[in-house]
């Protein structure tokens, strides 16, 4: 099931220096389909997407390298993609140019050796994935051996049941992820009979530890002050939750219980510079003969999400005159190690070394929520 929030205004706040060379959720699947076109903004790139009718989903940058004509404007038959200016046809997963009328047999320009701007583009979770490289650095091929593994939730069995939700962010991404991963705000953005209350507001030592490309908050007992993690004490078993964040935008997380599980990749990603959008995608077996528990699951995650994005609507304003902001130990740690792991990232590719991890070990952190 997928539920799209409300689009909201223009952002004006500042922008953000982006990650390259990985994988980015560009859309839902459920719109390719036959010879359908969508468009969309990623990374500050205009796509066009599409699926061939062999069932490949295709992404290129939506511009004719001819004339600059958006190919979005064009037809698709399933095959090929052709601009509407003046016929030019692309095989859009590769890009390659099949056809250019205006050739005549005193022509020698070969049109297989043009290429249109094409990006890697796989299917998982429902999402067509992207892969962006740095600008400038050539065309790469969706088979290539040195890309790394498409991002997906992870699942625990056969079956199980799905939601996704998702939501505008009138920011940039860094501060879309520092508070996708705050842990303080929870007492006071998600204030809700069936999440918590201000009043439930309590001590808490959580233990993290570095992983490649991010942290870990490792396995542990849930937070007791918040009510779903209570429901699942119905089965019995010890109930235990791990959190993983990974560069460039991606926060995982498991919860089980026995048998029984959660999981969810909840990500931010950035549209344009200034801007981003959040995505949440949860698999779980938990209640799976329950009637009705996707909807319900839906209406509640929809209204979490929903007091996350009024939150970061309100921010925005401030965050539009670019002030002076303060990071705090131990509750703003996790944002600090965003940055410091996406310093270190943007070095190592600029370098062409080893990227270093900046966390050093084990680290136990304190804060109340």
């Amino acid at each position: 099931m997928s539920t799209k929030l409300t689009p909201i205004a223009p952002p004006q706040g500042p922008s953000a220096t982006l990650i390259y060379n990985d994988w980015y959720p560009a859309m839902r699947c459920e719109s390719l389909h036959g010879e359908t076109l969508t468009t969309v903004m990623l990374m500050g790139i205009p796509l066009v997407l599409g699926r061939r009718s062999d069932g490949r989903l295709f992404a290129m940058r939506d511009s004719c390298p001819h004339r600059g004509i958006p190919l979005s404007c064009g037809w698709f038959d399933g095959q090929n993609l052709t601009c509407k200016y003046h016929g030019w046809a692309f095989e859009p997963v590769s890009g390659q140019c099949k056809e250019i009328p205006s050739l005549t047999s005193h022509d020698t320009l070969d049109p297989a050796r043009i290429y249109g701007t094409a990006f890697p583009c796989e299917e998982r979770d429902g999402y067509a994935w992207v892969y962006v490289p740095e600008p400038g650095s050539g065309r790469v091929r969706a088979d290539e051996a040195t890309l790394p593994p498409v991002p997906e939730a992870p699942k625990f069995g056969p079956r199980f049941r799905t939601q996704h939700l998702t939501a505008d962010l009138p920011c940039n991404v860094d501060h879309g992820i520092i508070g996708l991963m705050d842990p303080a705000h929870g007492p006071f953005v998600h204030q809700a009979w069936w999440w918590r209350k201000q009043a439930s507001i309590h001590e808490k030592e959580k233990h993290f530890e570095p992983i490649e490309q991010g942290f870990r908050m490792a396995s542990h007992t849930p937070s007791a002050n918040s009510a779903p993690y209570k429901l699942l004490g119905v089965y019995g078993e010890p109930i235990t939750t791990s959190i993983d964040f990974v560069l460039p935008n991606r926060r995982y997380e498991t919860i089980r219980a026995g048998d029984k599980w959660f999981s969810s990749i909840t990500t931010v990603t950035p549209t344009v510079t200034n801007a981003c959008r959040i995505d949440v995608y949860a698999a779980w077996n938990v209640f799976y003969h329950v009637p009705f528990v996707t909807t319900i699951a839906t209406f509640f995650g929809k209204r979490f999400i929903e007091q996350d994005q009024v939150t970061m609507i309100q921010q925005a304003e401030g965050l539009k005159y670019d002030p002076t902001l303060m990071l705090i130990d131990d509750a703003d740690r996790p944002a600090k190690w965003y940055f410091a792991l996406k310093q270190a990232r943007l070095e190592a590719a600029s370098t062409g070394q080893p990227m270093k991890h900046p966390i050093p070990g084990p680290v136990t952190l304190r804060w109340r929520s």
